[in-house]
Formats: C-alpha cells, structure tokens, sequence
C-alpha cells in the first residue's frame, strides 16, 4: 500500500466535569461531590443556559486512539481502566513526540485539544514536538499542530465546514450517511452517568467506536482529495474490516453488525 507516506493518529476524548476543580474555584472546600455538581451547573446555567462545563473545568477519563502506519492499523484506548488523568494524557502528547503524525479528529480544535492542552499544564506533561512551531525543528514553523489552516492536525468537522460554525454537522450523521456505523449506545453527554456507576469500560468501548468512525470518514476525506485512489481506499476499508473480524471485544462484535447492515 502506498499510504500512508507518514503516521496517521486519530484521537478522540471523553470527559466528565472536575468537581475537585470545581471545589476550588468556588471555595466549596467542605462540601460534598454531589453538592459541588449542584453548584457548578447551576452557575453555568446562569452564564450560558447549559450545564456543560468549559475546557479547563473537563476531566478526560478516556482517551482511544486509531493509529494508521506501514502496513498496520491499531485502534485502542490509552492506558487502562485505572490509568490516571496525567498519564493518559502524558501519553497521548508521547505518542505524537514519537511518531510525529498527521493528528486527525472531530472537533479536536473546539474541544478535545483545548481540554488537553489545560489538563496538560495542570498536571505538569511535557509535549515538545506537539507545541513545536520551529523552535526545535526548522520544518514545523511551515508545518505544525497549532495551524489552524493546515493538515498537521486535520479536525474533520471544521475543515469540512469550511471553517464556518454554522455549517458544523455531527460526525455521527455524517458517518451514517457515508455508510458507516455511527455511535453505538451511548453519547457524550452519558459519559458523566456511566462514570459515577462504575463504567469505565463501557465508556472505552463507546470512545473507540466514535475514533474509528473518525478515521473511516477521513479515509473518505482522503478520496475527496485526491491522495487515495478507489482501490487504494478500499484496500483501507478492507484493513479496518479486518480488524474488527479478528476482534472479540463486544463493541467491536456489535460494530461491525451494524456496518454490515
């Protein structure tokens, strides 16, 4: 296969509100989690008439992960279901000092990135080369993570929309009318539910099925533009088919019915 020419990492996240940030912005000091969530989202109900809390007040419990190099493709979640808000962060910014790859999501640059980059400064992670603009590589001054008009970091749902909000579609329609599952018993605003009654696995599961829809429409993103041909992209579909056949995982069972449907 002649893609890809370089690394291919598509990321997505899942956050629950930090009611220990929480605590401390509003010196609730002595109160309870329930009682921080309480006032928390009645202030924010006040300010902006929803209860979803800004980047820097997002806890990330989860981060999944397709990466797309040589002749293998790898869909998981950083860490494990005890893994620590640092270290899967930390993570997630050493996977991309290693492998330097093209970063894809959807919305990244509207939420995932920025909730990474302020859980990153609080808990001290180092991202050299994500923050790179030509400091310690000549080259990432014309071609970095932080260009908001360049592929490095390709968010799918900004490109798509021409950079223009208005024009934002939900990646879940967007892969259900190319064919492709789409979300799969649960959505992001379960997370928080499923976290406080022990779900951790179950938010995995749901955050790698929204990462592999995000690659299989920027293989069709891929197409539009030019870089792969017809049969090279069924060759990459193919790969992803793969993948969930060897697969035993339950998500992975139910994914691929639904993409046979």
């Amino acid at each position: 296969m002649a893609f890809p020419t370089e690394p291919v990492l598509v990321f997505d996240i899942e956050t629950i509100p930090d009611l220990e940030g929480g605590r401390r912005l509003h010196g609730l000091d002595n109160a309870s989690d329930d009682q921080v969530w309480t006032a928390m989202q009645a202030l924010r109900v006040a300010a902006r008439g929803s209860d979803f809390q800004p980047a820097h007040l997002q806890r990330i419990v989860a981060i999944s992960c397709v990466l797309r190099a040589g002749n293998d493709l790898r869909v998981w979640s950083l860490g494990d279901e005890t893994t620590g808000e640092a270290e899967l962060v930390q993570r997630f910014f050493d996977g991309i000092e290693r492998y330097r790859p093209t970063i894809v999501s959807w919305n990244g640059g509207g939420f995932d990135l920025p909730v990474l980059h302020y859980r990153g400064l609080i808990h001290g992670v180092q991202a050299r080369a994500y923050w790179d603009n030509g400091i310690f590589d000549r080259d990432a001054k014309w071609n970095n993570y932080l260009k908001r008009y360049e592929f490095k970091h390709t968010d799918l749902m900004d490109v798509l929309a021409l950079y223009s909000g208005r024009n934002n579609a939900p990646m879940h329609e967007i892969a259900v009318l190319l064919g492709f599952p789409g979300k799969l018993g649960m959505d992001g605003s379960q997370v928080f539910g499923a976290y406080q009654r022990g779900g951790i696995g179950e938010i995995r599961a749901y955050c790698e099925t929204d990462v592999l829809n995000t690659w299989l429409i920027y293989l069709r993103f891929l197409r539009m533009r030019g870089i792969l041909t017809a049969d090279e992209l069924a060759d990459e579909l193919d790969l992803a088919r793969n993948f969930l056949s060897a697969s035993t995982a339950p998500h992975w069972i139910e994914y691929a019915a639904a993409w046979t449907r």
